[in-house]
């Protein structure tokens, strides 16, 4: 067969291929259910022991210990556990944004909801980090000047939620009215920029927090807040957080 003979022979394959009739084929399916009940397969459960071992010794570590267990259920508008997580991520992001951007942090504010389970009595392992706060969440911090500010002030009077915060002072009466407002022990100046930081979940909107859609830029300092707290706990030798008068209800 000649070099052109094949040519046209692929030429007919290629031709009537592209343009077969497509039928609809049934395709046959079966649910299997994923659970204690399913055989395992010995030779892939020797394969992933040593690493299943590995991480289980790790996510067991003792980082610390703590005094107390404390629930993000205990305090109207501020809690132990959150105050805890607020003050976290200020201690440890404040210094990573001084360095790279030469900027000094104001406050921190994260959101009641964020925080997933207990901070639970005596020892303080890795895998804390991982129940308090499973997401990925990492910390963003936001440009804001004062006026845009006084929106997030508004948001936590309205909301009336033990969101965690730190670096603010605020005080309100039951119907709302702002008794005592300071950042950094400070009143608030309208026309002053401020850097917030908190995660890149609310940045976005999420909890309704509109107002950092304002800020005029962002910081990514690239920091999970559950890597913040594994690092928060294994700096500490023992945790003893409480409520305290940084957001609070006053006549």
């Amino acid at each position: 067969m000649t070099l052109k003979s094949v040519k046209f022979l692929v030429l007919i394959f290629v031709f009537f291929s592209c343009h077969q009739a497509q039928t609809k084929q049934k395709a046959k399916s079966q649910r299997l259910t994923v659970d204690q009940n399913l055989d395992t397969d010995s030779k892939i459960d020797t394969f992933l022991k040593p690493y299943r071992e590995r991480i289980e010794a790790s996510m067991n570590e003792v980082l610390c210990f703590s005094v107390d267990e404390h629930k993000k259920t205990e305090g109207e508008l501020n809690t132990a556990v959150g105050n805890l997580m607020a003050d976290a991520v200020f201690e440890l992001c404040a210094p990573v944004l001084k360095k790279r951007h030469d900027i000094d942090l104001d406050m921190v504010l994260l959101n009641h909801g964020g925080i997933r389970a207990p901070l639970p009595k005596g020892p303080i392992q890795m895998k804390t980090a991982f129940n308090i706060m499973p997401f990925e969440n990492k910390v963003v911090v936001a440009q804001m000047k004062g006026s845009i500010l006084l929106k997030l002030v508004n948001y936590l009077t309205k909301a009336k939620r033990a969101h965690p915060i730190s670096g603010m002072e605020l005080a309100i009466t039951r119907n709302g009215t702002i008794k005592t407002l300071r950042i950094q022990g400070k009143e608030i100046e309208s026309n002053r920029i401020y850097f917030v930081a908190t995660n890149d979940y609310l940045y976005k909107g999420g909890d309704r927090m509109d107002f950092f859609q304002k800020s005029e830029t962002v910081f990514d300092i690239d920091y999970k807040i559950r890597n913040v707290l594994i690092d928060y706990f294994t700096t500490k030798d023992t945790l003893n957080p409480k409520r305290d008068q940084r957001f609070v209800y006053t006549n």
